[in-house]
């Protein structure tokens, strides 16, 4: 996708802090973060949302998943505590149009998103 962020910081023509890459999966900090550890995880290849995901889809789920795991090892939140959140459409909180997943920790985390 031409004007994706997200996408353009997956082909590396927009610099980001990347924290773990694996095949199918990118992870980098945000820029503008809610909590001391707040990473977000992305597809590599362009998924809209999580309402795009179907069928035959469980294995990026699955990759997805197991970046976080990773992700949570790195930044030393994997034995205090982390929260994974996917916001969907614009109700939702969703920003930008590429399915990704926020890794928030490193604080006692209250009931909002950070």
């Amino acid at each position: 996708m031409d004007e994706c962020i997200f996408c353009k910081i997956v082909e590396g023509k927009i610099p980001a802090s990347v924290v773990y890459e694996g095949e199918t999966v990118l992870a980098f900090e945000d820029i503008q973060p809610t909590a001391p550890v707040h990473v977000i995880l992305v597809p590599k290849r362009h998924v809209g949302s999580m309402m795009d995901m179907g069928d035959g889809q469980r294995e990026l789920a699955a990759d997805i998943m197991e970046a976080a795991v990773k992700v949570a090892r790195l930044k030393g939140v994997d034995e205090t505590g982390f929260r994974l959140v996917i916001n969907c459409g614009p109700d939702g909180g969703q920003l930008v149009g590429h399915l990704h997943m926020h890794l928030l920790g490193g604080r006692k985390l209250t009931d909002g998103m950070g």
